[in-house]
């Protein structure tokens, strides 16, 4: 049975360089799939699918899938096999602040100059952490059973002068998983009118 994830490996073979993409472009047209969504890793995913399921919306019933490409420099690649220079799907994507410049590159010489990518200020987790602030931020660690190892971090002599904002920021990077894993809780926690501009520019414009 064609399903969304037999789609997303059978691109990630393609991508890895085995085949020519025939088992790809044939599930785009059973499923049939009219955007992809390009995003760096799975953290992004789990706040783009977070945001999409508070809103009633099923993305894969859609037709969008939401691709991790395991690296923002993997954009030129995926672009090109996927657009319109391969599969002819529209392109969407959310990237970081200093991954902007391999977004505009990639899809332009996949001739998706025009299909939109929405940037984040530095990146999507301190988008979130501005978003819901760092008390709410702290009492969500607390909630997930994670405050002793916050404190554990704080201590640490590298983090000592830096703002909050920032502290938090490097503690969801410090284990592994854990940036998946508060790609959705944070989006779950924000209120309706503190989306960051980008996440919801994106859920929008599928």
């Amino acid at each position: 049975m064609a399903d969304m994830e037999a789609f997303r490996d059978a691109v990630a073979v393609w991508v890895a360089g085995g085949g020519d993409g025939g088992r790809a472009a044939e599930l785009a047209a059973l499923l049939p799939v009219r955007v992809v969504v390009l995003l760096e890793g799975l953290s992004d995913v789990a706040a783009v699918n977070a945001l999409a399921e508070r809103r009633g919306r099923d993305l894969e019933a859609e037709g969008v899938c939401v691709l991790s490409m395991g690296g923002a420099m993997n954009v030129g690649r995926f672009a090109r096999l996927l657009g319109p220079s391969g599969l002819g799907l529209r392109l969407a994507g959310l990237c970081d602040e200093r991954e902007q410049p391999y977004y505009v590159r990639g899809f332009e010489r996949a001739g998706a100059a025009e299909h939109g990518f929405f940037v984040c200020a530095v990146d999507l987790e301190d988008e979130l952490i501005r978003a819901l602030g760092v008390t709410r931020v702290e009492e969500l660690v607390r909630g997930e059973g994670e405050l002793r190892a916050l404190e554990i971090f704080l201590r640490q002599p590298a983090q000592q002068g830096r703002a909050p904002q920032q502290q938090f920021r490097r503690f969801l990077g410090t284990k592994k998983g854990r940036k998946i894993r508060y790609g959705r809780v944070l989006v779950e926690a924000l209120d309706a009118d503190r989306v960051p501009a980008p996440l919801d520019g994106l859920l929008n414009s599928l």
